[in-house]
């Protein structure tokens, strides 16, 4: 990669998508961090020295465009990296339209909105767009209906970003965590009605390691899928 590489990051507040950024931030490249609002932002900002952010919220991506109209995007972007999401389980028999929706917005038309609107600027960078999605992304289980549903759709997203604009230089890598020790795995839990362990869990730093390595493989080769898995 470039020197000062520049990555926009959603979801790097917290699990993997902090430790990406902070494994990033650490090297010296340059971070455009995502916040859905201003007070968000400045949190973010305050925790990374010398990030920028970007506002706009994933819950209305037709916002999007309008939100980052109004902000100054970087002229090149090296890397844009989907890490946030949000999950809401509950039996198809129960979930709403707006659960539905929910999740689909925020995990499905928002990073294809974000995209979209990024890929001039990764196209000039011969960048890197990296989708953390799922197992639930590959198979889908009891009650987790609509999160799989935004994540297999989120499969077809990528792997179609990644035909159209392989002509362009722009690589696609899709990763599919395992359960993942996170705040969105402690709710999880709790919609569960199960205990929550995270030593159960993949440590955030792990899934981090692979995505920084599919972001820092030579330009001779792509990772296309990356499944991680708990190996314990």
């Amino acid at each position: 990669m470039a020197d000062m590489a520049t990555h926009v990051i959603t979801g790097a507040g917290s699990g993997i998508g902090a430790a990406v950024a902070r494994r990033l931030h650490t090297r010296g490249d340059q971070l455009v961090l995502h916040a859905r609002d201003a007070g968000r932002a400045k949190e973010l900002a305050a925790g990374f020295p010398g990030a920028h952010t970007l506002v706009g919220d994933l819950a209305e991506p037709d916002r999007l465009s309008w939100a980052l109209s109004h902000q100054s995007p970087p002229d090149r972007v090296d890397s844009l990296l989907h890490i946030a999401g949000v999950v809401d389980l509950g039996p198809v028999g129960e979930l709403t339209p707006k659960a539905w929706r929910h999740q689909l917005d925020v995990n499905l038309v928002a990073p294809a909105e974000l995209t979209r609107l990024l890929l001039p600027q990764l196209r000039v960078a011969q960048g890197h767009v990296i989708f953390v999605n799922s197992g639930s992304g590959l198979t889908a289980h009891a009650e987790w209906a609509a999160y799989a549903a935004s994540k297999h759709g989120l499969k077809a997203l990528a792997d179609s970003l990644r035909h159209e604009e392989h002509g362009n230089g722009v690589r696609v890598t899709s990763v599919y965590p395992g359960r993942t020790a996170s705040p969105m795995q402690a709710k999880v839990h709790q919609q569960e009605g199960k205990e929550y362990d995270a030593t159960r869990w993949i440590d955030p730093e792990s899934v981090a390691t692979a995505l920084v390595m599919a972001l820092d493989l030579p330009r001779d080769a792509e990772v296309n899928d990356l499944t991680v898995r708990p190996g314990r």
